[in-house]
């Protein structure tokens, strides 16, 4: 299975960017956009209650991970500042969630080198970030990984040269993530342009087609064995 990105064919290489022992029968699918009718009677509208949801999902599925969210319109968003201006907030979701426990290590899924870091410490932002730079055929693409620990961070230099599976991270409790339940936002990006250590996760409607564009569904770069059980 190709895909067509820079104007190349592309093979997807990329392994998944957790530790630890998975198959494609650990993970489930979630669905967090406005259509959810579960989401509509205020039980996900805190840190608590989100976990609640998503976490028993998970247990109820005897899986280990639920994931996605890609190009989903979410009013998850409302309840931060963040994410409104004076007209309207930012509900696109621009990346992929993986949904599993604090402190689950984080891995790069390709060879890269670090780009940028960050905590972005905004109420419901990503928290601690980091971002990687790949090389596909002739072009670059960064990969963003957001809501990691603290002890993500020290340490880190840009530049610094990162093989494929070593550990980069972990995933950070709700204090540190910004109010999440524990995740990965997950999210590739064509042209950066000069943000260090950040970048839009979530758009405005109205923006929609310039972010889709520039930030591809991550799903469809995964090896065929994982992105046979995901894109499906």
């Amino acid at each position: 299975m190709t895909y067509t990105i820079f104007g190349e064919q592309f093979t997807p290489k990329f392994s998944l960017p957790l530790g630890g022992e998975l198959s494609p029968e650990d993970f489930i699918t979630i669905d967090l956009s406005k259509k959810n009718p579960d989401l509509l009677n205020g039980t996900t509208d805190d840190v608590a209650g989100l976990h609640a949801y998503v976490f028993g999902k998970i247990e109820a599925a005897n899986a280990k991970c639920a994931y996605g969210g890609y190009a989903e319109k979410r009013d998850l968003y409302q309840r931060s500042s963040h994410f409104a201006d004076s007209e309207d907030f930012r509900s696109v979701h621009l990346g992929i969630d993986f949904w599993m426990p604090a402190g689950t290590d984080i891995v790069a899924p390709m060879p890269g080198r670090i780009h940028s870091f960050k905590n972005n410490d905004n109420p419901g932002d990503y928290g601690p970030t980091i971002i990687l730079e790949h090389h596909i055929g002739n072009e670059k693409i960064h990969a963003l990984y957001g809501h990691l620990s603290k002890v993500s961070l020290p340490g880190l230099m840009e530049g610094q040269l990162i093989n494929r599976g070593q550990k980069i991270g972990t995933l950070g409790i709700p204090d540190e993530n910004r109010d999440w339940p524990p995740h990965l936002h997950f999210q590739l990006i064509k042209d950066i342009g000069e943000y260090k250590g950040d970048y839009p996760g979530v758009c405005h409607k109205k923006d929609k087609k310039y972010y889709l564009e520039n930030c591809p569904d991550p799903l469809v770069f995964f090896e065929n064995s994982w992105s046979k059980k995901m894109v499906s």
